[in-house]
């Protein structure tokens, strides 16, 4: 027990590790609907709908890497758009990557990497 004024260490991990943790936290957040990418934009399912670089946001990103295969690396993208489509768009990265994800994404003028509200969010849960 620690009887002194020392802060105690930090043992948890400040990031989720599986790309199942993270799709799973965000779509219990409301980040459901089905997502696809083409040369024509964003394609919501749901709404049977197509957006632009300009009508679309990433909330928040992660970079997946594999432990023994590069094939493995991905990236995970949360995204919304202007008329308030949730969801999510996984991509390869490197020799993998989807041409048309990576175009769209790179004119993507909001992407958002909210550590700060992340780890407030884990520490609520730790509590």
């Amino acid at each position: 027990m620690n009887t002194s004024n020392e802060q105690p260490i930090n043992t948890k991990i400040p990031f989720m590790n599986t790309l199942t943790g993270v799709t799973n936290k965000w779509t219990q957040n409301g980040y459901t609907d089905t997502i696809t990418i083409s040369p024509e934009g964003l394609y919501s399912v749901e709404k049977d709908k197509k957006y632009g670089p300009a009508d679309v946001r990433v909330v928040d990103f992660y970079r997946f890497e594999g432990q023994s295969d590069p094939a493995d690396n991905c990236i995970l993208y949360v995204v919304e758009t202007t008329d308030g489509v949730k969801g999510m768009v996984v991509d390869a990265y490197g020799t993998y990557a989807d041409d048309d994800v990576t175009k769209f994404m790179k004119h993507v003028e909001e992407i958002n990497k909210n550590v700060e509200k992340r780890d407030k969010s884990e520490d609520s849960q730790a509590a």
